[in-house]
């Protein structure tokens, strides 16, 4: 947002967008560096969870987070960050940056416990079940191909045409005070959520701490939601899994493990 400052000239908070910025960037950073020397610590692992502990997978996953989707919501971020700026110009009440970041956040680490509920889940039913491992690299195929048309499907274009367009999600979804910013971070949370929940599903079978993997899909993310033609790139992308699911379902050994 502008504000207009005593002498009617219009005044934008740069140097805040900037500590903004750079914050992002240093946390996104830090986060990549602990990914990276986790994935070397459980790089012995076994299973879609690496054998790893609830609250170590759950911390684990909330820092993979940080690394992999705050290059991609920086613009709503510091959107957020303006127009808190802007009313605290005016006198208004405001409310801290960070106080939308946990909201977001929060989305992100229930995600993770219902993710690790499911690897738990899915881990337990491999070694029941002889089938389940004789054919993992079709179920695999399976979820690609589920992917692949999650992302040309009408919940996958609004839900990232949401995170697309910063401004008009805080024009129609602006809340006051603390619980409000809590609640637009979780809104916006679930929109990212929506928009890539079967794409985190897919580094599972992968290597869940595969760090080319991650950043591949961290990269397509960013893409997907700040280049001009990101819509496009989502329904290719979309294609690309599904024709690949289909390949390893008809010739298992097409999958590769990243």
């Amino acid at each position: 947002m502008e504000v207009r400052g005593r002498s009617g000239g219009i005044r934008r908070p740069v140097m805040q967008e900037r500590i903004i910025i750079a914050l992002l960037a240093v946390l996104a950073m830090g986060a990549w560096i602990v990914t990276i020397q986790q994935a070397r610590a459980n790089s012995m692992g076994m299973g879609a969870t690496m054998g790893m502990s609830g609250p170590l997978f759950l911390g684990v996953w909330v820092v993979m987070m940080v690394a992999m989707m705050f290059p991609s919501a920086a613009p709503m971020i510091v959107l957020f960050s303006r127009l808190a700026h802007a009313r605290r110009g005016r006198g208004q009440a405001f409310v801290p940056t960070w106080v939308f970041v946990i909201g977001y956040l929060a989305v992100w680490a229930a995600s993770g416990i219902a993710f690790y509920a499911a690897a738990v889940t899915i881990q337990s039913l491999a070694g029941d079940s002889g089938w389940i491992a004789e054919n993992g690299a079709r179920i695999t195929g399976v979820l690609f191909v589920a992917a692949g048309a999650y992302q040309l499907s009408p919940f996958k274009s609004a839900c990232l045409s949401k995170c697309r367009s910063p401004f008009d999600f805080i024009l129609k979804s602006w809340r006051d005070g603390y619980g409000g910013a809590i609640q637009m971070g979780v809104q916006h949370g679930l929109f990212c959520l929506g928009c890539c929940w079967l794409l985190f599903a897919i580094l599972f079978p992968l290597g869940i701490m595969s760090v080319p993997a991650m950043a591949v899909l961290a990269v397509l993310i960013l893409g997907e939601k700040t280049l001009p033609q990101g819509m496009l790139l989502a329904r290719g992308l979309g294609i690309a899994l599904f024709a690949y699911g289909l390949g390893i379902i008809v010739a298992p050994h097409l999958l590769v493990h990243a």
